[in-house]
């Protein structure tokens, strides 16, 4: 598969990136990107939901009636989950949903997407740019150029490049990634990918079997 290579201000230049098969054009996996996509997600909670519980809550331990004889049912203190301002009966807790992946399992799954991304033409390829001041005004003229304006955008660069980041940090649906960092989610997540040109290579490279 080949892709037209594009400038900033959204007009074609006269080069083509052919893209490699094994990693743009492979028949998807859908559950691969499923339990990837599904530990993506899970590494993002934080895990500190907490209630009290019986021993928890502030109250008296004393018994608030008779065992028996009363004509209702038995009750011991206070704190009793039934009563309101008791203790809640199997509270979620501090926990960590972290759960692992092995690595081949991973790059199926980013290399299914990026066969999505590429089947549906959602990824545009461009010359090699960068700002000289990291000034918002920019990124968004390149947003416009090729009217992906309040879209969900994927910017992948071929490595970290801090005025592009500063530029681009108050756009809202917009992430900036270097190559060798992308993940499954963020492919999928957005409307189209802005890959710079040199950065083909390092998305292969990393993705590869090899």
């Amino acid at each position: 598969m080949e892709l037209e290579v594009y400038n900033i201000s959204g007009q074609k230049t006269s080069k083509k990136v052919k893209l490699d098969k094994e990693v743009f054009g492979i028949e998807p996996n859908d559950h691969a990107i499923y339990l990837d996509v599904k530990q993506y997600m899970a590494n993002q909670r934080q895990g500190t939901h907490k209630s009290k519980e019986r021993n928890e809550v502030a109250g008296s331990r004393r018994k608030i009636k008779r065992q028996k004889g009363t004509g209702t049912a038995r009750f011991g203190d206070i704190k009793n989950p039934i009563f309101r301002g008791g203790g809640r009966i199997f509270g979620p807790k501090p926990r960590d949903y972290y759960f692992k992946l092995n690595k081949k399992l991973k790059r199926l799954a980013r290399v299914s997407a990026l066969s999505y991304k590429a089947k549906e033409n959602g990824i545009t390829v461009l010359e090699d740019f960068t700002f000289e001041s990291p000034k918002t005004k920019s990124f968004v003229e390149l947003l416009k150029s090729f009217e992906l304006e309040g879209k969900r955008v994927l910017v992948v660069l071929d490595k970290h490049d801090s005025n592009m980041f500063l530029a681009s940090r108050n756009i809202q649906k917009t992430k900036i990634v270097s190559a060798d960092s992308i993940n499954t989610y963020d492919i999928l997540n957005a409307s189209r990918m802005l890959v710079v040109e040199s950065s083909i290579k390092e998305i292969e490279k990393t993705n590869s079997d090899n």
